[in-house]
């Protein structure tokens, strides 16, 4: 069951990030959450979404803006490599909290309780329209970069920001969907060597059959998005996907999941 549920996810939530520029990590995650501890689901996660985005690079690398990636890139991997050593530290210190509720256990954590906090913040940005149109001085681009590579570090969820300071530049929709994707795969390489390095001793591959059914479900998302790239529109399925981020964020906050 979990193997079905992480594949549909995977597949639906690459297809709404094709166009986006955001969703399969801030959509994934908390699906992930719910069969592995939190940073174990971060990381596999960003395994899933380093993948994915460098099969996007075949799909429309050819359009990336040099120059806003490495302005906006270069920042995001120190934001990044800070974010993901936070992250390491606070799952590993800080409270702690248990309850009962219907004769099952509750557990409750600082991590649980800041990723869910930082999935209801970026679904903000999809649900209240100014959020949803807000956009970033091209002044400010590097320091976006910093920001957003350091909430990815954090908890995977870095798009939302990424996106708002890109959509200044007037980009193109296939400049702005390629350069999106070489700035992710920077953010996520950075973060990822920190999460494997500093848990070392979790077998990440021992869920190699799942990683690779969740990547192909992926890349199947990708692909068929490449091909509606020109016929379709996202509002409905954003806002719809952002309510469920904030459903599932709630669960995770209250230790339900």
């Amino acid at each position: 069951m979990e193997y079905a549920i992480i594949c549909l996810t995977a597949f639906g939530a690459s297809l709404l990030t094709f166009f986006s520029g955001f969703g399969l990590g801030t959509i994934l995650t908390p699906v992930m959450i719910i069969f592995f501890p939190a940073q174990e689901a971060i990381a596999l996660t960003g395994i899933v979404h380093l993948l994915n985005n460098i099969f996007k690079l075949v799909l429309v690398g050819k359009e990336t803006d040099k120059h806003v990636a490495s302005r906006f890139g270069i920042p995001a991997i120190i934001g990044s490599f800070i974010g993901a050593y936070l992250l390491v530290y606070l799952s590993q210190n800080l409270f702690h909290y248990e309850y009962q509720f219907m004769g099952k256990t509750m557990e409750i954590t600082f991590i649980k309780l800041l990723v869910a906090t930082l999935m209801i913040l970026f679904a903000l940005f999809e649900i209240l329209p100014w959020l949803k149109s807000l956009q970033f001085n091209s002044n400010y681009l590097s320091l976006g970069g910093l920001i957003s590579g350091f909430f990815g570090g954090l908890s995977g969820n870095q798009g939302a920001l990424r996106s708002a300071f890109l959509l200044r530049y007037g980009l193109t929709k296939e400049a702005y969907i390629a350069t999106g994707v070489v700035i992710a795969c920077m953010i996520d390489v950075t973060r990822l060597s920190i999460y494997f390095t500093a848990s070392a001793s979790y077998d990440y591959w021992e869920n190699d059959l799942l990683l690779i059914m969740a990547v192909l479900s992926a890349f199947s998302g990708a692909f068929i998005g490449n091909k509606l790239l020109k016929k379709i529109t996202l509002n409905f399925v954003q806002t719809l996907a952002s309510i469920m981020i904030v459903a599932l964020a709630l669960l995770l906050a209250l230790g339900v999941i």
